[in-house]
């Protein structure tokens, strides 16, 4: 028992480090009392590591329960969250700009995150859809955007980091391996903040007051794949950014919670986008803390009202554009 302190505390020393690509995995180191969790790890070399890749793996450190409470009292417990969302350092990162600044700390407990790759695909398949969106000039103007936040250090993991967020890394969140070990942080509620991947049934299942998802649009007419430049495209007057509970059917559960986002007459989706991110955050929060409080509500949707669209085409950019609309 002498030696887990130093352990723990080399873990929290290098948490505020950038990632290593030289790791090949990290063995995890958890010790739980009542007043404390403390989530350690130790770096495992390439020759350290043989056969399969270790996945999931948690990363990074997590550390003291602050005004932690005796069994029972409810008013007095945290609410244990845990994040899935993708690396994204021109907009999804702004969500979490925002969130980590104002979230309350002594109501809330962010117990991980998982990140994902950009729409669960390929880098170049990425690259081909924001091409196909942007076109040849737009698509340099937001490569040059991301490169220079990449060499200033910008990312979601990063931000996690500095606020010492434990990071749980997978292939896919539907892999039993992740789902198990979701299941052992326990957390209460799981939050989709552009989640790249659906989730399962069991991945559903887990959290005790289950799973809820942010979505920039009005539901169910907006349900689906950029839903902001689709109420720019049809003319409404503001988005409509939703806080919903996540249900096997895609952005069918329950509305917990609406706000707007005015749209102006000649706008950019890329200002629309930044300020639903922001806003969203700040709903976001006032949702957990009503959950917290067992005081949320929720209103069911009206799946007869319900249309579903995909990843904008060229025709539908060029439409969009003679709207008055600008993309950046």
């Amino acid at each position: 028992m002498q030696e887990w302190p130093r352990v723990v505390a080399a873990a929290i020393r290098r948490r505020r480090e950038p990632p290593r690509s030289g790791y090949a995995g990290y063995l995890v180191i958890e010790i739980r009392s009542h007043e404390h969790v403390v989530i350690g790890m130790v770096p495992l070399f390439p020759d350290m590591t043989k056969g399969p890749s270790l996945n999931p793996q948690l990363r990074m450190a997590s550390t003291h329960r602050r005004g932690a409470s005796t069994p029972g009292d409810n008013a007095g417990q945290k609410l244990r969250v845990f994040f899935v969302t993708e690396e994204d350092p021109l907009y999804v990162i702004r969500f979490f700009d925002t969130f980590f600044a104002e979230y309350p700390l002594e109501e809330i407990d962010i117990s991980g995150i998982t990140i994902d790759r950009p729409f669960h695909e390929s880098m170049w398949e990425t690259m081909r859809r924001v091409r196909i969106l942007y076109g040849l000039w737009g698509f340099f103007r937001q490569g040059l955007r991301f490169t220079g936040a990449r060499l200033r250090g910008r990312s979601i993991e990063s931000l996690a980091v500095s606020a010492g967020v434990a990071i749980v890394t997978t292939q896919s969140i539907n892999q039993p391996e992740y789902i198990e070990q979701v299941r052992a942080i326990a957390p209460d509620l799981i939050v989709s903040v552009a989640a790249p991947e659906i989730f399962k049934p069991e991945l559903l299942r887990i959290p005790r007051l289950g799973c809820i998802n942010i979505h920039s649009g009005r539901l169910p007419t907006y349900r689906g794949m950029m839903p902001t430049f689709w109420q720019m495209l049809r003319g409404e007057p503001a988005v409509t950014i939703t806080v919903h509970r996540m249900a096997e059917k895609l952005d069918a559960g329950d509305v917990l919670a609406t706000r707007l986002f005015a749209i102006k007459r000649s706008d950019s989706l890329d200002r629309i986008i930044k300020g639903t991110k922001c806003e969203g955050a700040r709903l976001l929060i006032g949702v957990l803390r009503d959950m917290r409080a067992d005081r949320a509500q929720s209103m069911p949707l009206d799946m007869n009202q319900a249309s579903y669209f995909s990843f904008p085409k060229p025709e539908d950019v060029r439409e969009f554009r003679k709207r008055g609309h600008r993309l950046l």
